[in-house]
C-alpha cells in the first residue's frame, strides 16, 4: 500500500476511535435527559446560550447539546440518531466533511451540530442542491429547532429582500448554494447599508457536498447589467467632441494617455449640453461618456492603436502589430470609437459581479458537509477548502451485491442485454432502477420498455417536486424507475412491503459517468441501512468514456481473451480496474480545471477584497468621509505633480499641473501660475494640498446638517467606485477569455493575467481617485441629495 494511502487509512481509524469515544459522552447523558419534562429539556436552549455568553465554547457544550438534540428528535420526530450519526455530527461541528453511506440518515444527522452552532447566535446556513429540498429539510426539521426555541429561515429565489432578510436573521437559515451566492454580490452593490440582506457568513453545512463544492466548481456566479450608457449618449458625446480645437478647449497628455477640457472646453460643453455644472453629481455618466470620447478623438488614432475592418473596430496589439479578435477596449471606449467611426455601436451586456463558488465558501467563517460520496476528491477538498474527508461507518453493515461490470462490444448489443436483464427482474417483481447518463439515452430505453409493454417513469430531473416523488417510490414491488446519474440525489428509496424478500432494489448502470463518485451514487441508492440489493454497469466500446479512455487498450485485452462478434460479452474485474483508472484520468483533469479556475479567480478576490471591504467602510461611516476622500485627492494631486516635474526644473511642464488645479480642484482665481513657480515638486503638492484642505472646509460649511454634508460624500464615492469597479470586472472577465492566446507564444498565461490584472487595477484606482476628486471638488453641496 502506497504510503500516503496507509495514512489515510490509519489517520482514519485513530479519528474514528476518537470520534466514538465523544460520541459515547453524548450517550452518557441519555438517561439523565430522557427524564426531564418538556419544558426542562427546552430549557437547557437557554441555559447553553447564558453558558456560551459566560465564556464556554461550543467544543465544551457539545456533548450535552448533542444529547439535548437528540433526546429532542427523538420526542419531536420519532426518530433517535444512532452512535454513528452522532460522530457524523462531530466531523460537521469540526469543520469537516462526514462520507456517510445513502440511507443513512444525514438530513437527521445535521440537527445535532446545526443546534450546537445556532447557540451562539451568529447564524448556522444549511445549503442544499435544489429549492425543493431546502423548503423539505426546513419543514421536517425545523420542527425540532423550533421546539427547542430556535427560529428557522428559508431562503428561496422569490423572496422579497425583507423576507430575505428574515431568513438570513434566523438562528439557521435553509438555502440553495446559488442563492446564497447572488445574494453575497447583491449585498456587495448595495448603497445602503438598510438594502443588505446576509449577516456575516459564519457557518455552513453543504449537503451534497461533492455536487455542490466540486461538479458546480467550474461555473462562477455572474451578475450581469446592460452596458452603461445608451448608444444615443456616445453618438452625442463623440458630436461635440468633434467641435472642440485642440489648445483652445482641451489639453491632450500623450504620456498620461489623457485628454482634459480646459475652462473654454467646459464652459462649451456646459453650453452643448444646456448644464449649469458639468462635474455636477447628477452629470457622471455624461462627464464619463465625454473623457471616452475626448480620448478616442484625440488619442487613438486608426490604423495604429486599432482598424476598421467588415464594419468593425479591431484593436491592434502595439507590441506585435497583430489584430487582437474577441478583444475589446474596457470602460465605454471601444463604443466611443465606434461612434468616432460611424460604425454600428455594439451594445454589450457588462459583468457586474462575479465569485466562484470556492472563493464564495472559503469566505465562511467554518465549512462542513455531508455526502456519500467524498473520499474519492479527499485531496480536493483538503486543498482547497481545507476539509479532511472522514468515513463514517454504516449502521448496518451492507448487504448489497456489486456484481462486476460487463462489457459489450457495441451500443446495441449492450441494450439488448440491459432489456433482458430488465425483463428478468421485472418477472419477479423486483424493483429497478436505471441509471443513464444522458437524458437522450433514457428515453431511448423508455420507447424500449413501451415496446416490451413494461410499466416504468422516467425521471429527468425537470420536476424537483415530481422527483422526490418518484424517487420516493421506487422501492415498490415491480417499480421500474429510469432516471439520469443525478436525479434523486437527497431522497430515500424506501422499500416496499415484500421487496426484501425478491432481492432489495435492484440498481442498473447503462454506461459509467466520467467521475467515480457519480457511479458510488447510483450504487448507493440500494441497499440502505443494511437491505438487501444489487447493482451492475452495463458498458460499451461504444461509450463517450470508453472512445476518450481506454478503449484501445481494453479492445487489445478481449483480443488476448479472443472475445469476437456483436454477442460477444466480457465480465471481468480487470474491465473494473481499467474503467477506473479511465475515470481517474478524467477526474485528474477535471481538478486541474477547477484549480485553474480558482486560481484566476483569486487574482480577482484580492482586488474584491479591496473594493468589497472599502465599500462597506464607506456605506456603514455614520460620522464624516474627510478619512477616504483627501488622501483619495492627494493621490490624484502626488500623480499628476510627479508625472509633470520630471527631468531638469526647465522641462517641468507647471501649465499642465495650473489646468488640472483650475479643472478640478480650484477656482481661476485660487491660483496661478506664480504660485507654482520657484517651488520644490513636495512644495507644489502642499500649496495644491492646502488649497484642497480650504475648499473641502468651505464645501462642507455650505450645508449646517452634517448627516446631508455625509450623504453628499458618499454619493460621490459610491458613483465613481461603481462605475469603474464595474467597468473593471468587465475588463477583467475579457482579459481572461483572450489570455489564453498568450500561451501560443511561450508565456505563461496565469503569470501575464495576474500581472496585467494588477496594473489594471492600479489603474482604476487612480481613476477612482481623479474622479472623486473632480466630482467633490467641482460639485455644488445639494440638500435632498440621493445615492
Amino acid at each position: 500500500m502506497p504510503n500516503v494511502l496507509r495514512n489515510w487509512v490509519e489517520s482514519d481509524k485513530k479519528d474514528l476511535k476518537r470520534l466514538s469515544k465523544l460520541a459515547d459522552k453524548v450517550g452518557s447523558h441519555s438517561e439523565e435527559f430522557s427524564k426531564l419534562s418538556d419544558e426542562q429539556l427546552q430549557n437547557k436552549t437557554n441555559e447553553f446560550k447564558q453558558r456560551y455568553q459566560d465564556g464556554e465554547t461550543l467544543n465544551d457544550l457539545l456533548p450535552e447539546a448533542f444529547a439535548v438534540a437528540r433526546e429532542g428528535a427523538t420526542r419531536v420526530l420519532g426518530l433517535t440518531p444512532f452512535h454513528v450519526q452522532i460522530m457524523g455530527g462531530i466531523v460537521l461541528h469540526e469543520g469537516n466533511i462526514s462520507e456517510m453511506k445513502t440511507g443513512e440518515g444525514k438530513t437527521l444527522t445535521a440537527t445535532m451540530p446545526v443546534y450546537l452552532n445556532a447557540i451562539a447566535g451568529k447564524g448556522v446556513h444549511v445549503v442544499t442542491v435544489n429549492e425543493y429540498l431546502s423548503e423539505r429539510d426546513a419543514t421536517e426539521m425545523g420542527e425540532l429547532y423550533n421546539w427547542l426555541g430556535l427560529s428557522v429561515g428559508v431562503n428561496m429565489t422569490d423572496k422579497s429582500p425583507e423576507e430575505k432578510r428574515a431568513a438570513y436573521n434566523a438562528d439557521i437559515t435553509y438555502s440553495t448554494n446559488s442563492e446564497i451566492g447572488f445574494d453575497y454580490l447583491r449585498d456587495n452593490m448595495v448603497v445602503y447599508k438598510e438594502d443588505r440582506v446576509q449577516r456575516k457568513l459564519n457557518f455552513a453545512i453543504i449537503d451534497e457536498v461533492d455536487s455542490i463544492l466540486i461538479d458546480e466548481a467550474r461555473t462562477p456566479l455572474i451578475i450581469s447589467g446592460q452596458a452603461q450608457g445608451s448608444n444615443q449618449l456616445y453618438l452625442q458625446a463623440d458630436r461635440f467632441a468633434k467641435t472642440l480645437k485642440e489648445t483652445d478647449d482641451f489639453k491632450v497628455d500623450l504620456e498620461t494617455k489623457t485628454v482634459s477640457l480646459n475652462n473654454q472646453g467646459i464652459e462649451k460643453a456646459e453650453k452643448y449640453f444646456n448644464l449649469d455644472n458639468l462635474y455636477d453629481t447628477d452629470n457622471t455618466a455624461l462627464t464619463h461618456h465625454l473623457d471616452q470620447a475626448l480620448r478616442a478623438n484625440f488619442i487613438m488614432f486608426l490604423d495604429k492603436d486599432y482598424v476598421v475592418a467588415d464594419g468593425e473596430v479591431k484593436i491592434v496589439d502595439s507590441f506585435t502589430g497583430r489584430i487582437m479578435d474577441g478583444r475589446r477596449f474596457s470602460d465605454g471606449l471601444h463604443q466611443a470609437i465606434e461612434a468616432k467611426e460611424g460604425v454600428q455601436i455594439q451594445e454589450e451586456s457588462k459583468t457586474m459581479a462575479n465569485i466562484t463558488y470556492q472563493n464564495l465558501f472559503r469566505r465562511y467563517k467554518k465549512l462542513a458537509g455531508m455526502t456519500g460520496t467524498a473520499k474519492t476528491e479527499q485531496e480536493e477538498f483538503r486543498e482547497i477548502y481545507n476539509m479532511d474527508v472522514i468515513s463514517v461507518p454504516t449502521n448496518k453493515p451492507i448487504a448489497r451485491i456489486d456484481e462486476s461490470d460487463v462489457l459489450y462490444p457495441t451500443l446495441d448489443s449492450k441494450f439488448e442485454a440491459v432489456i433482458k436483464q430488465i425483463k428478468e427482474l421485472n418477472k419477479r417483481g423486483q424493483p429497478i432502477l436505471i441509471g443513464t447518463v444522458a437524458v437522450e439515452t433514457s428515453e431511448y430505453l423508455s420507447k424500449r420498455l413501451d415496446e416490451e409493454k413494461i410499466t416504468h417513469v422516467v425521471l429527468n430531473a425537470k420536476n424537483h417536486a415530481r422527483e422526490a416523488d418518484i424517487v420516493a417510490n421506487a422501492g415498490q414491488l415491480g417499480a421500474v424507475t429510469i432516471a439520469t446519474n443525478m436525479a434523486g440525489r437527497g431522497t430515500d428509496i424506501k422499500l416496499g412491503a415484500g421487496v426484501v424478500k425478491v432481492g432489495g432494489l435492484a440498481v442498473i448502470g447503462t454506461e459509467r459517468h466520467e467521475s467515480r463518485r457519480i457511479d458510488n451514487q447510483l450504487r448507493g441508492r440500494s441497499g440502505r441501512q443494511g437491505d438487501p440489493g444489487w447493482s451492475q454497469f452495463y458498458l460499451s466500446l461504444e461509450d463517450d468514456l470508453m472512445k476518450r479512455f481506454g478503449s484501445e487498450k481494453i479492445k487489445g485485452i478481449l483480443q488476448s481473451m479472443r472475445v469476437e462478434g456483436e454477442d460477444a460479452v466480457i465480465r471481468s474485474k480487470m474491465i473494473t480496474k481499467q474503467v477506473e483508472s479511465a475515470q481517474k484520468r478524467v477526474e485528474g483533469n477535471n481538478y486541474d480545471s477547477r484549480k485553474n479556475v480558482l486560481k484566476y479567480d483569486d487574482v480577482m478576490r484580492q482586488q474584491r477584497d479591496v473594493i468589497y471591504g472599502e465599500r462597506s467602510q464607506v456605506i456603514d461611516e455614520q460620522d464624516s468621509l474627510k478619512w477616504v476622500i483627501i488622501p483619495m485627492i492627494k493621490n490624484t494631486v502626488n500623480q499628476i505633480v510627479d508625472l509633470h516635474t520630471q527631468g531638469s526644473k526647465e522641462d517641468w511642464d507647471l501649465s499642465t499641473i495650473l489646468d488640472f488645479a483650475i479643472t478640478s480642484i480650484a477656482n481661476p482665481d485660487q491660483i496661478g501660475l506664480d504660485d507654482l513657480k520657484d517651488k520644490s515638486a513636495d512644495e507644489i503638492k502642499s500649496t495644491l494640498m492646502d488649497i484642497v484642505e480650504k475648499v473641502y472646509e468651505e464645501k462642507t460649511s455650505q450645508l449646517p446638517d452634517k448627516e446631508q454634508i455625509l450623504e453628499f460624500e458618499k454619493v460621490v464615492v459610491l458613483r465613481a467606485v461603481d462605475a469603474h469597479w464595474t467597468d473593471h470586472i468587465d475588463a477583467m472577465d475579457q482579459l481572461r477569455q483572450s489570455i489564453g492566446l498568450r500561451g501560443y507564444g511561450q508565456l505563461n498565461p496565469l503569470v501575464e493575467y495576474t500581472e496585467e490584472g494588477f496594473k489594471m487595477f492600479e489603474e482604476m484606482i487612480s481613476d477612482i481617485d481623479y474622479d472623486v476628486t473632480r466630482l467633490f471638488m467641482k460639485a455644488e453641496i445639494r440638500q435632498n441629495i440621493q445615492r
